[in-house]
């Protein structure tokens, strides 16, 4: 079998360089922040980020592809590094410290190892396949993760990133009835929810509309937790364009109310 531990030291190395041009960033007042053509902020703490990890991973991964947020895809390896340098920048440009930076591998079309890292929050989750979710700050201080127990939707808490989303895909009713039948709903939003899903401490998230690199390193994450990532359809996640994230138990009836 394959195993990707040297591919999940070297994801811990790549958030260490970042989070020191990150952190230095957050909250400075010199921070520059551009708007993108769908209307999106981006700001230079995004590029200089994606740039440090593009030449690491060259130097490291020369033969693998690399695709990012900002600059797009290069190579055409197999195996395809999927980054996103900030997760949640209007967060970071408001200076909340919900916002990470993701890193995921694909081999072929499976998601084989992701990490998450939120920096301001103090936190990492990372995993690879057949080897478990973890959360700590480092390899060495590291506490395995596993999903809920809880098997109804009555009783189970969700979390997702907003509403407006649901409306423009026409699926807003069916995503109000689920959120009222739900126990408990809070809008964590963005990686967290779905972190908070390999935690145990969140059962269900779903959000309608989201990239490949919002999603290839959630995936490995809480499926090696026990929980289940696919899209709207049920078909395999990152590549649908919208996830569903599950302990597994509610998965089913979930994508029947919202697929």
């Amino acid at each position: 079998m394959i195993t990707y531990d040297d591919d999940v030291r070297l994801a811990h190395v790549l958030a260490d360089s970042v989070e020191r041009v990150t952190m230095t960033r957050f909250r400075s007042e010199s921070l520059v922040v551009d708007t993108k053509p769908d209307l999106t902020p981006v700001t230079d703490a995004d590029r200089d980020a994606e740039e440090l990890m593009r030449g690491q991973l060259k130097r490291t991964r020369p033969r693998d592809a690399v695709q990012g947020e900002e600059f797009g895809t290069t190579g055409h390896g197999a195996r395809r590094w999927i980054i996103d340098p900030i997760d949640g920048t209007k967060n970071y440009v408001r200076g909340l410290p919900v916002w990470a930076t993701l890193i995921g591998l694909v081999d072929g079309d499976e998601p084989v190892m992701g990490l998450v890292s939120a920096p301001a929050l103090g936190r990492r989750w990372w995993a690879a396949r057949g080897t478990g979710a973890w959360t700590g700050r480092n390899l060495f201080s590291a506490k395995r993760i596993q999903v809920s127990q809880v098997s109804r939707i009555e009783d189970a808490s969700m979390s997702y990133a907003s509403l407006g989303g649901w409306r423009e895909r026409d699926r807003l009713e069916a995503f109000l009835q689920l959120m009222d039948d739900c126990w408990r709903t809070r809008a964590y939003g963005d990686f967290w929810s779905y972190m908070l899903v390999a935690e145990g401490a969140v059962d269900l998230a779903a959000e309608p509309s989201l990239a490949e690199y919002d999603m290839a390193a959630l995936v490995p994450i809480v499926t090696e937790a026990g929980g289940r990532f696919t899209s709207l359809d049920g078909s395999a996640a990152p590549w649908g364009g919208n996830a569903v994230a599950t302990n597994g138990l509610l998965h089913d009836e979930v994508l029947r109310r919202l697929g």
